[in-house]
């Protein structure tokens, strides 16, 4: 059985909309190297707060 990872330990990125951090998903296994956002609304501009 696979050993379980710590969130701390998982693969970083930084939102290309709102500058804050986000770690790696599972669904985003195969796409990891093209995602750029933390989330829908930050990948259609919803967030008042972007830079």
């Amino acid at each position: 059985m696979a050993r379980m990872r710590k969130k701390a330990d998982l693969p970083r990125k930084t939102c290309a909309a709102c500058a804050r951090p986000f770690a790696w998903r599972k669904k985003w296994a195969r796409v990891w190297e093209e995602v750029r956002f933390c989330s829908d609304a930050c990948r259609e501009g919803r967030h008042p707060h972007a830079r």
